[in-house]
């Protein structure tokens, strides 16, 4: 099998024999015409991975043959063997998208290099993928053993997204697998830490603890607001720390990067509790104590994320920070995006612009219920792929891009992750059991103890006591919550979807970004 099909058109290819056994002795396949007219026909009939071509040749020029050739197979590359190296013919070949161009005499060596550098450059940088994720598989191994605290759980987590897009410049199945299985028995070992850890964390006398939800304004945001230079709090809702890597390219453009951190969502992972506790500043339980008329619990009527402005004031005012003038804007649909980019100029006067962005969220929602995007974001990387597209092309973007030329400071963060979810479990429990997937709290709950983190006393972990004797569940891993009802029908539907509300490194950990203007 040869490494790779080269066509090779030069009507002196006679006296480049000896230069052709070469790439052949190299194990490339190499087959060779002589003029442009003939070479046509040949990419019209055949698949070549790159083409050789002279640009002086009788009947038809190289520069003539190279656009037909183009017309034909935009792809392929050419390499542009001339004797002249005049600027324009230059500029011509490099307009016309040659990949390379050669000089005549041509070295045998010369014209390897070039093939290798077009055509090996992906397997190079696959290879050399594949060696550094080996020759760190041990150290991630190690460290998942030797009983990671919260802030080397963190650590780990970073350097598996880090492989993890590496490895999408790697053709090896086997090790994309590989680390697939590592990235498994990690989020294993975390739910059993968080199962461990998890209550220790809310309850309100702990001194050891990490920077979560209800802490994330105190600790990561408020210290940087300046009232000489505005501060942008921009939440993205449902963002991963792969997504935030995904995107991180494009803000780089425009601003630079200070700080990239991540701290820990509440449980549930889930917009109503995660993102409320954000700007409350409070677990859930003393939002639903200091606010018993604002606070709606899943199985009530009403949206559930309609008052963070007021927890925020109420934050600022425990705080002592009510001096601090901010604008709340909440972006649901398309519209308030573009009311959003209108308007971004007139929030330069503030000491602290929040701008909630819900678009990640609907979109992991839509997923599962559109076969569109179930086709579009079948797993991690399609995922990335689908947000990377949509911030490109987002009102939220465009009003960035307005601002980005101004003396301003943004801390980009979210409420919480999602999981793909793959291993369904059983779950019994009486009408009052709420639908979701990752978590779910009632009376009477039946369920596989090994399989989940059951909390019987909701206040232990911060949370409200919908009704008298309720459990709550979280799933672990890449679980998700099944009734017996139907159950083959919703195990087929949402397997393979991206959920939340549960324990997973993916949902748990996330981006806290600090950026500021170039």
């Amino acid at each position: 099998m040869p490494i790779a099909t080269i066509l090779w058109v030069d009507d002196e290819m006679e006296s480049l024999r000896s230069q052709k056994l070469f790439l052949e002795s190299k194990g490339y396949a190499v087959e060779t015409l002589t003029n442009g007219f003939d070479a046509i026909d040949y990419i019209k009939e055949n698949m070549v991975d790159l083409v050789l071509l002279d640009e002086t040749m009788p009947g038809i020029t190289g520069l003539e043959t190279l656009a037909k050739i183009k017309e034909i197979n935009q792809q392929v590359p050419v390499v542009m063997i001339t004797k002249n190296e005049t600027e324009n013919l230059m500029e011509e070949a490099i307009g016309s998208q040659i990949s390379d161009y050669l000089i005549k005499p041509v070295n045998p060596n010369q014209v390897l290099l070039s093939l290798k550098k077009i055509l090996d450059n992906r397997r190079l940088v696959a290879e050399k993928t594949t060696s550094a994720y080996q020759q760190q598989f041990r150290h991630l191994f190690m460290a998942l053993n030797s009983n990671p605290d919260y802030n080397e759980w963190m650590d780990i987590y970073k350097k598996l997204v880090y492989w993890e897009l590496e490895m999408e410049k790697s053709d090896s199945p086997e090790m994309r697998e590989v680390l697939q299985s590592q990235k498994q028995e990690a989020n294993t070992e975390f739910g059993k830490f968080i199962t461990k850890n998890y209550l220790k964390w809310v309850n309100p006398k702990s001194d050891e603890s990490p920077i979560m939800s209800n802490t994330l304004f105190q600790f990561k945001v408020l210290p940087h607001v300046d009232k000489e230079t505005p501060l942008f709090f921009i939440l993205l809702d449902n963002l991963r720390f792969d997504q935030w890597k995904a995107i991180q390219p494009i803000f780089s453009s425009f601003f630079r990067i200070l700080e990239e951190d991540t701290f820990y969502s509440i449980l549930p992972t889930a917009t109503q509790y995660a993102r409320n506790a954000i700007f409350a500043g409070l677990m859930p339980v003393d939002i639903e104590k200091q606010y018993p008329q604002l606070w709606k619990n899943d199985e009530e009527e009403g949206g559930k994320n309609m008052e963070e402005e007021q927890f925020f004031r109420g934050q600022l005012k425990r705080l002592k920070k009510d001096d601090l003038k901010f604008s709340y804007t909440k972006v649901a649909n398309h519209q308030a995006g573009n009311d959003l980019v209108a308007n971004i100029h007139n929030m330069m006067g503030n000491h602290l612009n929040i701008i909630v962005y819900n678009f990640v969220d609907m979109l992991s929602h839509a997923r599962t219920e559109m076969e569109v995007l179930k086709e579009l974001a079948s797993d991690e990387m399609s995922y990335r792929s689908i947000t990377v597209s949509w911030f490109e092309h987002s009102p939220l973007f465009q009003a960035l891009k307005k601002i980005a030329d101004k003396k301003i400071n943004i801390v980009l963060a979210t409420d919480h992750g999602s999981v793909r979810v793959k291993t369904p479990h059983k779950v019994v429990g009486d009408k009052q059991t709420t639908a979701n997937l990752r978590y779910k709290h009632g009376r009477n709950l039946a369920y596989e103890a090994k399989e989940v983190l059951a909390v019987r006393e909701p206040k232990e972990a911060g949370l409200p006591v919908p009704t008298v004797n309720s459990t709550y569940i979280f799933a672990k891993e890449d679980g998700y919550l099944c009734y017996p009802n139907n159950y083959n029908h919703y195990v087929n539907y949402y397997r393979n979807t991206f959920q939340h509300g549960g324990i997973s490194l993916e949902e748990m950990i996330v981006p806290v970004i600090k950026m500021t203007s170039k």
